[in-house]
């Protein structure tokens, strides 16, 4: 009985087997060698407006170049074996012993083992998609057994080498050349040869442009070719001991000319970093990207840049940055004169953000319970031991102009953009909370190094940030307290089928009521403050702020309109882009935030808004003040005057004045109060080198004490 089941069972799987076998054989028989995929014939992907209709740009950056197998060096096709298929010239166009690993690592839910041979990598590259499934899988190995009886190795091999991609937009062996050692193939060394057989295995990782990481990653890889080569008999160990990593050039940026190469480059930073699509997926082409740009605001924006700059604007670099309220998409940006050339100064330069810091204070003072109808004493100058310096040796901060504006609540503190008010308030709340309501708009943390979210002046905008950064942080106020994270692709649609929709993301940062009564604060700024005299005229209702840092090398103004934020930041280096410089207006005179950051502000908005309705901002909500002090008096009892003539620092005027920001003499009341607080260390924010070569960018302001309106 038990001798009948063995037979039974062994008869069922050999008549399995020769079904099998017989299938097998007939699929074989009907596959076809298809032709090339999209992929091989190359097509562009495209970026589109908001509209989905309107070009704005192309990625344009793949090559591809063909060439004779016989003008391959031996040991660069060689090196390819070691790496790949080291039994290429033996086995029939696949390895049984991969299929089989590769297909027991996909149906464990592993990673998507590839075990293919040269023949079935030239298959999935030529004829097939780049898609990991069964099927695929199937197909490939159908083709590839077809394609090894119909082509020579060395054919295969050719078409292999010049249909592979190798990173740098670079498609096939000559162009690979031509990228990483601007040489023809056939001029390729043997361990140049081991670093493109090396690199293919994942260029995004192995590109030695990448940093140090990718050459610690790619250097194993190039130890397992070149012992590959020795152990096949295909390289002697003497010249295999005398490799070295090669020297590469520079990789060239892949970008366009103009602004408009800013937002090109911001689209794909967004495909790689938040869609994780990698360079091949792009480099495919066919991708439809509609972007968050509107064509309408973008033009508006290059032209109120390029018609409100000075005469002399050498070396001025202006960024500007335009988002939704509540969404977040950036409608509008605007990162220098030509990409090819500049940094992005929307959101790779950073500046110091000066007085537009103050309404991250208010905010802070009014989530501690305090109202705009709390008063503060406005005199200048006023004593902080936190500016006792050798050449400041009581510690005496200004206003603007030296004004004294006796006590006065902090909605007109906000609106005249009153210095002492403003450190009194930080004393008041602590440096850390106008810190973490920064931060909760959309200041990185990064920011705030050094201990900078602990120091008083924080509020006076000390810390150093993008133009990007700061127009998030203002569009979190004008949505009500809502954060919305910019982006800067809409949807995405190809002919392969792939799909994307954004969906944007939000989070509250603070209180609608606290923003509604901060809004309203700002309006001050535009109707009877720092902004009035360039913002006079201005027919819709507006929010926003001024700042000017220490010694004018960075100003801003950044404000809103109920459906549209902006903010516009500026500084000038000095030839040769080694450090920040006073910025001067067309007569000499030092200029402020209130100057060409408003004026292009205005003109842009302006322009962008034209012919849509002119909302008003909601009405803000009475608060009651709870705010309960602190254990330590903000003035010094003995109120102590200041000596007379002590040096201090004049702010420049928010007007067309030519008064001078130099050190002045100031004669000090003998009423003034004087601080006698505990001294808190300041640093001023650290040099920012930009990375990759281009010279070297130095954070404007970088030892400034206190800024300006």
């Amino acid at each position: 009985m038990a001798f009948k089941i063995v037979t039974r069972t062994l008869l069922g799987l050999f008549t399995l087997f020769v079904f099998g076998v017989i299938a097998l054989f007939v699929i074989y028989q009907r596959t076809d060698i298809p032709q090339p995929n999209a992929d091989a014939q190359k097509q562009q992907s495209v970026l589109y407006y908001d509209d989905g209709k309107t070009e704005l740009a192309r990625f344009n950056g793949t090559t591809r170049q063909s060439v004779p197998v016989t003008q391959i060096p031996d040991h660069v096709q060689k090196a390819f074996l070691s790496a790949e298929d080291r039994d290429f010239y033996k086995n029939k166009g696949v390895s049984p012993t991969g299929i089989v690993r590769a297909f027991w690592t996909n149906l464990r839910g592993g990673s998507k083992a590839g075990g293919s041979t040269i023949t079935q990598q030239y298959v999935k590259n030529y004829f097939l998609t780049q898609d990991k499934t069964v099927t695929r899988k199937f197909k490939e190995v159908m083709i590839s057994l077809k394609i090894d009886q119909k082509m020579s190795k060395d054919q295969i091999l050719g078409d292999y080498l010049n249909t592979i991609y190798f990173g740098r937009g670079a498609y096939g062996i000559q162009a690979a050349s031509k990228a990483y050692f601007n040489k023809d193939v056939s001029q390729l060394s043997v361990s140049e040869g081991a670093f493109l057989a090396s690199v293919v295995n994942s260029p995004n990782r192995l590109d030695p442009a990448n940093g140090q990481a990718a050459i610690d990653r790619v250097n194993p890889r190039m130890v397992y070719v070149l012992d590959g080569m020795v152990e096949k008999g295909w390289l002697s160990q003497e010249v295999r001991n005398q490799q070295r990593l090669p020297n590469f050039q520079p990789r060239k940026k892949r970008s366009i000319p103009g602004p408009i190469g800013y937002i090109r480059d911001l689209v794909e930073s967004e495909l790689k970093n938040k869609l994780q699509l990698s360079d091949v997926d792009l480099d495919k082409g066919g991708l439809r990207i509609t972007t968050t740009i509107n064509k309408k605001s973008e033009d508006a924006a290059i032209k109120a840049v390029e018609q409100n700059l000075p005469e002399d604007s050498a070396n001025l670099h202006t960024g500007l940055v335009a988002q939704k309220p509540g969404d977040g998409a950036v409608v509008a940006l605007y990162g220098g004169r030509d990409s090819l050339k500049e940094a992005n100064n929307a959101t790779f330069q950073v500046m110091q953000g000066a007085s537009n810091f103050k309404v991250f204070g208010l905010i802070g003072a009014l989530q501690d319970g305090m109202t705009l109808d709390k008063t503060y004493e406005g005199n200048s100058p006023m004593r902080f031991k936190q500016y006792i310096t050798p050449t400041n040796p009581k510690g005496n901060v200004t206003n603007f102009g030296g004004v004294d504006w006796h006590r006065v609540s902090l909605r007109k503190a906000t609106a005249k953009s009153i210095n002492t008010v403003f450190l009194q308030v930080n004393e008041d709340i602590g440096p850390t909370k106008t810190a973490a309501v920064a931060q909760a708009a959309g200041i990185p943390k990064t920011a705030f190094a050094q201990g900078q979210d602990k120091v008083l002046s924080n509020v006076l905008g000390t810390p150093s940030v993008h133009v990007i950064d700061m127009a998030t942080a203002y569009n979190t106020i004008n949505a009500q307290g809502v954060k919305s994270d910019p982006y800067y692709i809409k949807s995405i649609s190809s002919a392969s089928g792939y799909s994307y929709s954004a969906k944007p993301k939000t989070s509250r940062a603070f209180d609608k009521d606290v923003a509604l009564n901060a809004i309203n604060a700002m309006e001050g700024v535009v109707t009877d403050g720092s902004a009035t005299p360039t913002l006079k005229g201005f027919d819709r209702p507006a929010a926003g702020k001024t700042g000017t840092s220490n010694e004018n090398k960075s100003i801003w103004f950044s404000g809103f309109t109920p459906q549209l934020t902006t903010s516009v930041g500026m500084y000038k280096t000095a030839p040769g882009g080694t450090g920040a410089i006073q910025m001067k207006g067309e007569e000499g005179d030092p200029v402020t935030g209130s100057k060409y950051p408003t004026q292009i502000w205005r003109a842009f908005m302006e322009a962008a808004l034209e012919g849509q309705p002119a909302p008003k901002f909601p009405e803000p909500p009475g608060m009651s003040n709870t705010f309960t002090g602190t254990s330590e008096p903000t003035h010094d009892p003995t109120n102590e005057p200041a000596p007379p003539n002590t040096p201090t620092n004049t702010p420049p005027p928010d007007t067309e004045s030519t008064e001078p920001p130099s050190s002045t003499t100031t004669e000090s009341r003998t009423t003034k109060p004087t601080k006698t607080h505990k001294p808190t260390k300041t640093e001023p924010p650290p040099s920012s080198t930009r990375p990759g070569g281009g010279g070297t960018s130095t954070r404007p302001g970088g030892g400034g004490t206190f800024p300006f309106p």
